[in-house]
């Protein structure tokens, strides 16, 4: 059996920044690739880019609308080798366009599907699991 996250963040819902990029929570707006049938909420999953809005966090940057990637979920998912991952909590990191993470430093682990398609997450990730 395939093994792969359940989307388990939906459109709409807040979600901890785990950066140092000076955003504390963003709220998901939208979803990039997901197109569901007609009324159905899009959801992110681990690894997923995400457009969001900062809710809470520098002024600077409190307001506007950024791209992220989801590198943690409370939801538990199965990986192909058989193994159940969860954590215990949501969080998202920043990105630029080109996919480099705004941020220096992620606090806490960052799950290994995010690493895949972003490797330059990786570089500055303290742990993989």
């Amino acid at each position: 059996m395939k093994g792969f996250p359940s989307r388990s963040l939906p459109k709409n819902s807040f979600v901890k920044v785990v950066d140092n990029s000076g955003a504390k929570e963003i709220k998901i707006i939208a979803v990039k690739g997901h197109v569901t049938t007609k009324k159905r909420m899009p959801a992110a999953r681990v690894g997923d880019m995400v457009w969001g809005s900062i809710t809470a966090g520098d002024v600077k940057i409190k307001g506007t609308v950024l791209n992220g990637v989801v590198v943690r979920a409370k939801k538990e998912y199965r990986r192909a080798n058989g193994w159940h991952v969860k954590f215990e909590s949501n969080g998202i990191i920043l990105i630029n366009a080109d996919g480099t993470p705004k941020g220096t430093i992620i606090k806490g682990p960052v799950a290994r599907e995010a690493i895949e398609f972003f490797p330059e997450i990786g570089k500055i990730a303290k742990s993989v699991v």
